[in-house]
């Protein structure tokens, strides 16, 4: 579910709308936002009577594949992220934060409506634990598909995609520029894995963070636009819910401006797949299957459970080598990848 925050200004007081955009994985719906953080004695009480905001399961394994990497250095290294709510915030400002999709604003309604139908029906098979992969898989297909269609009948163009942007209520996590500033020193790239728009990401990194990184590599749906900024098709294979992993590296696309000027370094994907050390970020149980078709040999897994954490503690903390809770900010991450690779290990 997505929520889009709009802030109503009174003297003491705001209030926060949310709006649904029916593409995949987003309903629009109308209702309030507001935040429940957990007190750090709630926190503390579930964390074997801690107060911390991070959970480690095993601390032993989690220092051997530490010692690991770091002996193999970084050459031998790379990330692999989710983008909403992982290297985005879950809450800004008070409100429930937009996700990627979510931003995106069509002035044609009768597309969004037909979006909308679409959702209605693909959405409750995506879920559907009685269809076979194989027949769920060629459905997902078919539902980006018809989605991706709409979009371009619709009339997209990338200067709503820069005003959707511009409006949104989305924010980076504090940290991410420190973590993607170190790992570009290092060469160590960073793949955004993400089944939404490589050109919405690709945007919101250039006007929340106002710079690139030569080492960012969006795998994701790109969008292809003519001389005049109208959406006319999409490029690459299709990524989808069920195959966004490292098996769709192959039609991945440097980040780059919307002039088509690509940056000088372009992550090969041969040589990606040749580093089988891997930091995993994600906010989602299923982010760990991110890393599905890397032959890994060490692989450090950072969750971020962001909300409905007495449910959910448990899954995280045996799926994850390390969790943080409440919506944590990047500088846990930093300061690992800080220990793994200092100046004196570099």
């Amino acid at each position: 579910m997505s929520l889009s925050c709009f802030r109503l200004h009174t003297i003491h007081s705001f209030r926060c709308i949310s709006h649904r955009l029916s593409l995949p994985h987003f309903h629009f719906r109308v209702r309030g936002c507001s935040r429940r953080n957990m007190n750090q004695a709630e926190i503390g009480a579930m964390v074997n009577g801690s107060s911390s905001k991070v959970v480690i399961n095993d601390p032993n394994l989690l220092h051997h594949k530490k010692t690991a990497i770091r002996l193999a250095g970084p050459p031998k290294f790379q990330v692999i992220a989710d983008f909403d709510n992982t290297l985005t915030k879950f809450w800004v400002d008070g409100c429930r934060g937009q996700s990627s999709h979510a931003l995106l604003k069509q002035e044609n309604t009768e597309y969004n409506a037909k979006r909308d139908e679409l959702f209605n029906y693909y959405h409750p098979i995506e879920f559907d634990p009685q269809i076979p992969i194989d027949e769920k898989t060629k459905l997902m297909e078919e539902w980006w598909g018809k989605t991706h269609g709409l979009l371009i009948e619709g009339g997209l163009t990338y200067d709503a995609i820069r005003s959707s942007v511009a409006g949104g209520v989305i924010a980076f996590r504090e940290g991410v520029v420190e973590l993607f500033e170190f790992l570009e020193e290092r060469d160590i790239p960073v793949l955004i894995f993400s089944a939404g728009l490589a050109d919405i990401i690709e945007e919101v990194l250039r006007q929340k963070l106002h710079r690139t990184f030569k080492n960012v590599k969006i795998v994701s749906n790109r969008m292809k636009f003519d001389q005049n900024g109208n959406l006319i098709s999409f490029t690459g294979k299709l990524i989808h819910s069920l195959n966004k992993n490292e098996h769709a590296l192959d039609m991945a696309a440097s980040l780059h401006d919307h002039l088509g000027e690509v940056d000088d370094q372009i992550i090969d994907s041969a040589s990606v797949k040749k580093r089988t050390n891997v930091l995993l970020l994600g906010d989602h149980m299923g982010d760990l299957r991110m890393s599905d078709g890397l032959n890994y040999e060490t692989r450090i897994s950072v969750g971020f459970l962001n909300h409905n954490i007495e449910n959910s503690l448990d899954s995280y903390r045996k799926g994850f080598d390390i969790v943080y809770l409440d919506d944590a900010p990047m500088s846990g991450v930093v300061k690992l990848v800080s220990e793994l690779f200092s100046p004196a290990t570099d």
